[in-house]
């Protein structure tokens, strides 16, 4: 199986740097041509959907399946209409990220280097549940010229096998896209087989839990993109509006409760407390919100479960809310900061000072005023699409769309120039001069 795993890495590798030469039409072609195949074949899916979902829910009884990752799992015919079609389209519709210059610089007369955007090369994705999450990343994989190996868990199997023949099928012999540019891994075993393919892999991005997610990050030398826990706040500062305030945690808890950017802690500011908790308990308890209240919000409240230490670092992924009252924006902060997982901290508030300390000091890939933590999302961040949200300081961070899988080369364009005139008796002397100019390939005649 090792040797298969990376026969299928190294026809990659070479898909890669073909696909990395396809004109920004030829990718955006095949994506629309993904969409259609999609839709088309829409029955094909749902038909595959619906064995893994009479599987899951046989796994559910027995304990070995969570309700939150049958929840992730699930496609309908609106879900593939307006969301996984959607998503290619608008993945097809955004700028080609392939070629773009990003500095340049005049060395010396003559002597100009570019700093140009490239794909990285062979992306390996490993995800859990989420089949419309396959869709993604291949669209996002193709716009961006890489190759990709997609490995996605066992309780979407049959989904995830159509999803990707549909992919492959839609998209080949089309004009400047290579056949291998998608491979789909199915077994248990394949997951450490790409782990170990630090020589044709560049990038592995996890999606699922918190285990899988540490697993490859303990178990493989090739750079990791993602994050391992979504427990995300959302602080309602003194100067809040309780009602935008109200409206906000409702919906950043009940939105998508097993989405990683919804909202795990509720902090409330101690002078806003008494008004605001009561609000909040009707609110949410009508939704079927669980609250885990720490001992001021109990004797607010009068009656409730009380938290405990862990619950400040659970990512719950149901509907269950941990709460705590805090003397100032200073303690929500440092509460955000010691048990948030660095993925989105939102806070309410009308005062710009306290909005501007919060939005800068509480260390997350994302951090929003006056909004729900559900909007930190590569599609509602006009990405078109994303493959993860990162949580790593290096590269990439946030929403991870396009511009997450591209890096960058230097090109030198000089005229007969050596290095050794620049040195010794009598130099010549660099202008380092920044040029207001793109970098633009010649035709081969």
């Amino acid at each position: 199986m090792a040797d298969d795993i990376r026969a299928a890495a190294q026809t990659a590798r070479l898909a890669s740097r073909v696909l990395a030469q396809a004109t920004g039409s030829e990718r955006s072609a095949a994506l629309e041509a993904m969409a259609l195949a999609i839709q088309s074949r829409s029955t094909e899916v749902l038909d595959a959907n619906a064995l893994d979902m009479a599987a899951a829910d046989e796994l559910l009884a027995q304990g070995k399946l969570s309700q939150a990752l049958i929840d992730r799992m699930k496609l309908s015919e609106s879900k593939i209409a307006n969301t996984i079609i959607i998503g290619v389209r608008s993945v097809a519709g955004q700028p080609d990220p392939i070629g773009h210059t990003q500095a340049a610089t005049e060395l010396d007369k003559g002597l100009k280097l570019y700093r140009v955007s490239v794909p990285i090369g062979v992306i390996g994705v490993v995800f859990e549940s989420r089949p419309d999450a396959l869709v993604q990343i291949a669209t996002l994989c193709l716009k961006s010229g890489n190759a990709v190996l997609l490995k996605g868990g066992s309780e979407c199997r049959n989904t995830n096998r159509v999803l990707g023949q549909i992919l492959v099928e839609a998209t080949s012999g089309l004009p400047g896209i290579p056949d291998g540019w998608l491979h789909m891994l199915e077994a248990r075993e394949e997951v450490q087989a790409i782990l170990d393919l630090d020589d044709c892999i560049d990038l592995i991005i996890p999606r699922g839990g918190n285990e899988l997610v540490q697993h490859i990050m303990a178990n493989t030398k090739i750079p990791v993109m993602g994050h391992a826990d979504g427990i995300c706040h959302v602080y309602v500062d003194r100067w809040a509006d309780l009602k935008k305030a109200n409206e906000i945690v409702l919906d950043a808890k009940t939105d998508y409760p097993s989405a990683c950017n919804a909202v795990e802690t509720l902090l409330v500011h101690g002078k806003v407390a008494d008004a605001f908790l009561p609000l909040a308990r009707k609110t949410l308890e009508a939704a079927g919100v669980e609250l885990r209240l720490d001992q001021r919000s109990l004797e607010i409240l009068g009656k409730g479960t009380a938290a405990s230490e862990n619950d400040w670092a659970t990512e719950y992924l149901d509907l269950i809310l941990s709460v705590k009252v805090v003397s100032d924006v200073e303690e929500a902060i440092d509460h955000a900061n010691r048990y948030g997982s660095h993925h989105t901290e939102a806070i309410v508030t009308e005062d710009k000072g306290t909005a501007s300390r919060f939005l800068q000091a509480v260390d997350a890939a994302s951090t929003l005023q006056n909004a729900s933590t559900r909007f930190a999302d590569g599609f509602r961040y006009g990405l078109g699409a994303e493959v993860g949200i990162s949580t790593n300081r290096l590269h990439s961070r946030g929403p991870v769309g396009l511009e997450g899988l591209m890096i960058y080369k230097y090109i030198l364009k000089g005229d007969g120039h050596v290095a050794g005139t620049y040195q010794g008796e009598d130099p010549k002397s660099f202008t380092h001069v920044t040029l207001e100019e793109e970098w633009i390939p010649y035709s081969i005649d």
